[in-house]
């Protein structure tokens, strides 16, 4: 049975490769056939006419004919008379979303949405992100809370809203803002660092398969999926974590300085009423409460950018969603395999 879950590994690799040199080949045609296609756009919602016309048509269902005229003229006059005068004279709220994966893929389309915020909004305005992030890479979880830190750079008050969860590379977004809202039961926290790598040396020694690597620089590799790990490589790659974790706390110190940053720095997660309890959040609450409130007293403009990628772009994020899958496919079949 081992036998058989080996050689089926091999037989997804070889496949795995075949789709990649294909997907290569295809990718070369069709970017040499759509260059100067364009690469996306943004787009612009006034988020309170959304919400009036929501409410409105409701009520037009509920109330009858004679009676949602009353009401619908009623509440035009109340709104023009909120909103008379100069349309400076009204806050605005500037809305993002950032959903995150492993890799914040997302921070694409964050860049530019941060870009055309800067351009147009001032001090008396607000951002709000609406943020769902579990973690992943922390190079690139990072850069998406430097985009962030642009807008607290230049005045501009930055609220970000947790309605499922900001854990790890989503906290280090999270605490570049002014003031974090979460719900009750979002999860918030896990500042700590992880690296997981599966090890095939032992089957490929079983096997008769040598593997080489050939480096220059000490610590140019230490823990690989291929090579034998020593004890050097294990404390090295420790040291690198550790080195990270503190970064990670740093951050989260110099932005919450109140925090008791030794306490919650542990790798552990809380739900939004804890978080609270222990500091890591300002305030309990979900992203369509205090969006409807802003839109009492300001116009909110939800501003999103859609990135198009083009079909090599596809392809190859095909392809290398295929081989983690196959990678996390034999990992888990050597782990069962070791079992008693």
């Amino acid at each position: 049975m081992a036998d058989f879950f080996f050689q089926y590994g091999l037989f997804l690799a070889k496949t795995v490769t075949f789709v990649v040199a294909l997907a290569v080949a295809t990718a070369l045609v069709v970017g040499l056939s759509r260059r100067g296609a364009p690469r996306g756009g943004l787009r612009v919602e006034k988020l309170n006419d959304r919400y009036r016309e929501s409410a409105a048509g409701l009520r037009r269902a509920v109330l009858g004919r004679s009676e949602w005229k009353k009401v619908a003229r009623r509440e035009a006059k109340e709104r023009k008379a909120r909103e008379k005068g100069s349309a400076a004279d009204r806050g605005r709220v500037f809305v993002l979303d950032f959903k995150g994966d492993i890799r914040a893929t997302a921070v694409a389309s964050l860049r530019e949405e941060v870009s055309a915020v800067v351009a147009a909004a001032t001090p008396r305005d607000e951002v709000v992100l609406r943020l769902e992030n579990f973690g992943g890479a922390v190079h690139e979880h990072g850069l998406a809370a430097s985009q962030l830190a642009r807008l607290r750079s230049r005045g501009i008050p930055l609220t970000v809203i947790v309605d499922k969860g900001a854990a790890s590379g989503g906290y280090m977004m999270a605490c570049v803002a002014g003031r974090i809202i979460a719900a009750p039961f979002a999860v918030v926290g896990s500042i700590g660092v992880v690296a997981q790598i599966p090890n095939f040396n032992r089957a490929l020694t079983e096997r008769g398969v040598d593997f080489e690597q050939v480096t220059a620089g000490r610590y140019k590799r230490t823990v690989t999926m291929f090579g034998r790990t020593t004890d050097e490589d294990r404390a090295k790659l420790r040291e690198e974590l550790e080195e990270v974790h503190a970064l990670f706390k740093a951050m989260v110190a110099e932005h919450r300085p109140k925090l008791d940053i030794e306490a919650v720095a542990t790798g552990e997660h809380w739900y939004g009423s804890r978080a609270l309890e222990l500091g890591l959040v300002d305030a309990l609450g979900a992203s369509d409460d205090y969006l409807l409130a802003a839109a009492e007293k300001a116009d909110v403009f939800h501003v999103s950018y859609q990135v198009r990628h083009s079909l090599q772009e596809k392809l190859f994020a095909a392809v290398r969603a295929a081989a983690d899958q196959v990678e996390l496919w034999l990992a888990r079949r050597r782990q069962e395999q070791s079992l008693p």
